[in-house]
């Protein structure tokens, strides 16, 4: 009997779907490994922002994490919205001893600008997550948010991507997104770096992307491949997914996790 890889994702849940617990989760199926979840919050969101975030208490957040970790393993992490000082600390307790990949997104805000972290959390997101990342998945407004550092352009990835690496994650993925042309992202550790170039999709339906890209990084991480493959894996998985996304409510839609199933 084979058993497929087990990732973790800690993360807040998406009554909509289209992002946070929700997003990782389908992204790991589709892409061929276990996941399993560390809720941190509720919202109620759908497509048109987020009306309500509601954290939950450290103490639940570390039961979950141990009794997924101490009895099943983990062979890759992914983390999300930690709205929180007190929940980014304790999660990064308890990822230290862990001897995996962790993929960190460092969720600040929604896809409709909803604040989503802390300004007391910002530091401790620097000082005592970023440290354990083997991959940093910034957009740029999260890049601005950590580094102050504001990217115009493609040529100011490279100085976001030094500011993020001085925090000390192994390797950092800056999101470019939100510029204009081709959908690119910067993949680097400092000394190499990869340019993950796709075309922009004419849709409008983006919701759940970074989640997606970052639980993706993960899923490959835990199926063996290395950092520059399992980017590059994941650049072309979530280009599909936004591609395919699909309507729902009055709003920004998701991308569609099973585009290649349909």
């Amino acid at each position: 009997m084979t058993i497929p890889p087990r990732v973790l994702t800690v993360a807040g849940s998406d009554s909509g779907g289209g992002a946070g617990i929700q997003a990782d989760l389908k992204t790991m199926l589709a892409l061929g490994v276990h996941g399993m979840s560390v809720v941190t919050a509720v919202t109620a969101q759908n497509s048109l922002g987020v009306q309500g975030a509601w954290e939950l208490p450290v103490e639940a957040v570390r039961a979950q994490f141990r009794s997924v970790v101490d009895d099943i393993g983990v062979q890759a992490v992914k983390t999300g919205m930690l709205s929180s000082a007190g929940l980014v600390t304790a999660v990064a307790e308890l990822l230290a001893p862990l001897d995996v990949p962790v993929v960190v997104d460092p969720v600040g805000v929604s896809k409709h600008g909803d604040p989503l972290l802390a300004a007391d959390a910002v530091e401790v997101v620097r000082t005592r997550l970023l440290p354990l990342a083997t991959v940093a998945t910034p957009n740029l407004d999260e890049v601005r948010q950590i580094t102050g550092v504001v990217v115009d352009g493609e040529p100011a990835m490279r100085e976001a991507a030094a500011a993020v690496l001085k925090c000390g994650p192994r390797w950092v993925l800056i999101k470019g997104g939100h510029l204009s042309g081709d959908a690119v992202d910067l993949l680097t550790d400092g000394s190499s770096e990869h340019w993950l170039r796709a075309p922009r999709h004419d849709n409008r339906h983006t919701h759940g992307t970074g989640c997606t890209l970052a639980s993706a990084v993960a899923s490959f991480l835990a199926r063996g491949l290395d950092v520059p493959e399992a980017a590059h894996a994941a650049k072309e998985y979530v280009t599909g997914a936004i591609e395919a996304g699909f309507p729902l409510g009055g709003g920004i839609g998701p991308v569609d996790h099973a585009w290649r199933q349909r």
